[in-house]
């Protein structure tokens, strides 16, 4: 027998699927995380690639999509049947943003074109998780055939990342630095 308080309710026109106070808590922690991401990963993204406000806005980031990916797996756990595929592209985001951090820590041979598409494809899966749950809520998006919530994203965010990765030189051949420690772009 389902409860009264299993069926989902409305918040600000938009429906919740589920009105349990624990799936309302970790929803609330889960869009503040959200919301942390999105804007930390927009101004990682046109940040200049440098110290300071490019490695800040990464660390808020990978914190964030820590905390969205905990919560994420709380609400993918509260209604598996119908947010599995979620919790699959939550994986998928916080594996690329905790590796694209860690391949940034290490300085490894070609980090930077490791690191700079880490980084961005997390994001978008990050974004695709969004409009998949939501596109169908969202006015203008609410018009789009769902597939489009899968493949958008990537579909914009791909040639952005490649023209990042030209841009910042990480697909050029790379030579070692004076101290050896990390590959270098050449220079112009």
């Amino acid at each position: 027998m389902v409860t009264a308080a299993v069926l989902g309710i409305g918040i600000l026109g938009i429906e919740v699927p589920d009105g349990r106070p624990v799936f309302l808590v970790a929803l609330a922690v889960h869009v503040g995380a959200g919301l942390t991401c999105v804007v930390s990963g927009a101004l990682a993204a046109t940040a200049r690639k440098r110290p300071g406000r490019h490695p800040r806005a990464g660390t808020v980031y990978v914190c964030g999509l820590a905390v969205l990916f905990a919560t994420a797996t709380v609400l993918a756990v509260l209604r598996w049947s119908h947010d599995w595929h979620l919790f699959l592209i939550g994986c998928v985001a916080f594996g690329l943003g905790a590796a694209g951090w860690w391949i940034r820590r290490h300085r490894w041979r070609n980090w930077l074109r490791w690191h700079g598409a880490a980084m961005p494809g997390s994001y978008i899966a990050l974004l695709t998780g969004f409009y998949v749950d939501n596109g169908p809520q969202l006015p203008l998006w609410n018009r789009l055939p769902h597939w489009s919530f899968w493949f958008l994203p990537a579909a914009v965010g791909i040639p952005l990342t490649w023209r990042a990765l030209v841009g910042n030189h990480a697909l050029a051949p790379q030579r070692r630095s004076a101290t050896g420690d990390a590959d270098v772009p050449p220079s112009p």
